[in-house]
């Protein structure tokens, strides 16, 4: 069964569809959504984030294995099961088909026609008037299969129903009004029936009709909001003519002038990109004597026996500093190893803005179909770091935490066996397979 992390914006539509799948799958799926965990326009466009989705494009899948997914339908489709892909060869094509039909016919009218109600696109008669008339032609053709069927395929809801129902809620909650639906009455009734789906309703709530259609009001706050850019020209041209300056020197100026950050950002990115940067976790933290880059230093330069482990002895500041144990719960679910390791590897690849004030070892034990994750973790403070950040909760609560008494000999001898991997690792029962370091 799958499990892993989908990071999007809030009320993204192309994520309600993995969302939905998951729920009736059984798929064990997180969502990082609102800072701190994911910001729009900033968690995307960094390093560790472009690494695994190189476009920077959400929805985007994480799994708790490493395996990483970008665009939405394949995200579904991966989170589904096989009634949702459709059980034979002609249903998987039918769903597909109904995927596909989502994707080229309904969503382009629907965003011409919606967007501009929201606030987050210009309005443009022409272009609303032909999408009214295009999206009536979805429904002619939704409402003449559905006369006879209540689903789009087969007798259960599919993945055609949930991708062509979350391509349809804007348009039923903002522009659908009872008048323009009326001639189409097989279409309600299924959107209606699929909404009111359990598995639908723990995604997107209750789904209101709307009353009245919903009009783009240019004076909107919303829209003039992501409209940073129309007021910038004006502003140049007073300047330009209020300096008079010689032809030359304008043109020089422009040549040496950077542009403005938030002009490189589309108008949407730019709106949830300006959000305030989150806090240091550890700002309440007094300084410590312990340098743990110094450590991590002697670590991977020296030898660990002889130089790295006297050193973190001579200098660990037990009042500034914990160590933990960690045992990953779920070790049935474990079977290829080089697929445990990518576990281990997509934990440490969203703990990067951790790495700073942490260091692990955490090792993979036995062989396929037979093996166990357990690990030791250093981290600043008397608590266990992950609770200071959302952005540290996605694989935390996987594992069975144990706080180790620094003094005793336990925790000693954990520390020499998990950081130079080798020992009797008595506690563990099965043999050093191979192991990866947080630093």
């Amino acid at each position: 069964m799958a499990a892993g992390t989908l990071y999007t914006y809030p009320e993204n539509w192309r994520a309600f569809k993995a969302q939905i799948a998951a729920q009736y799958s059984g798929a064990r799926l997180k969502v990082a959504s609102s800072p701190p965990a994911f910001t729009f326009g900033q968690t995307n466009r960094t390093p560790a984030f472009l690494n695994n989705f190189p476009l920077g494009k959400v929805p985007a899948y994480q799994g708790d294995d490493g395996f990483c997914l970008f665009e939405s339908n394949a995200i579904a489709h991966y989170l589904s099961n096989e009634a949702l892909r459709g059980a034979t060869p002609q249903a998987a094509a039918q769903v597909l088909q109904w995927v596909s039909f989502a994707d080229s016919e309904i969503i382009p009218p629907a965003s011409a026609w919606v967007f501009p109600t929201l606030g987050i696109m210009q309005f443009n008669k022409q272009a609303t008037e032909q999408a009214k008339e295009d999206i009536k032609k979805v429904l002619g053709l939704l409402n003449q299969h559905l006369n006879t069927r209540t689903f789009l395929v087969g007798e259960r809801v599919s993945l055609a129903d949930i991708t062509v129902a979350c391509s349809m809620v804007w348009l039923y909650k903002q522009v659908l009004e009872p008048s323009f639906r009326q001639p189409y009455p097989n279409v309600t009734r299924w959107f209606v029936t699929c909404v009111n789906q359990p598995q639908f309703k723990a995604v997107l709530g209750e789904v209101k009709l709307c009353e009245k259609m919903a009009q783009f009001d240019g004076e909107s706050s919303t829209f003039a909001e992501m409209q940073p850019k129309k007021e910038a020209p004006a502003k140049k041209e007073k300047a330009a003519k209020e300096a008079a300056k010689p032809q030359e020197k304008k043109e020089k100026k422009k040549e040496e002038k950077k542009p403005d950050p938030e002009e490189e950002m589309d108008d949407c990115d730019a709106v949830l990109a300006a959000e305030p940067k989150a806090k240091d976790p550890f700002a309440h933290l007094p300084k410590s004597s312990f340098v743990m880059d110094e450590f991590k230093r002697k670590y991977s330069n020296e030898d660990t026996l002889t130089v790295a482990l006297p050193h973190f002895w001579d200098n660990f500041d037990r009042e500034g500093y914990s160590i933990w144990y960690c045992v990953y719960k779920y070790p049935e679910e474990l079977t290829l190893t080089f697929k445990s390791c990518n576990l281990i590897t997509g934990m440490f690849q969203r703990l990067d803005k951790l790495r700073k004030n942490a260091f692990a070892s955490v090792i993979l034990f036995g062989t396929n179909n037979d093996s166990s994750i357990s690990g030791i973790w250093v981290f600043r403070g008397q608590d266990l770091a992950f609770t200071l950040s959302d952005d540290w909760q996605i694989d935390y609560e996987s594992y069975e935490w144990r706080k180790l008494d620094p003094n005793s000999e336990e925790c000693k001898t954990m520390v020499k066996e998990y950081f130079a991997w080798e020992g009797e690792f008595k506690h563990v029962g099965k043999s050093f397979n191979q192991g990866k370091i947080f630093k």
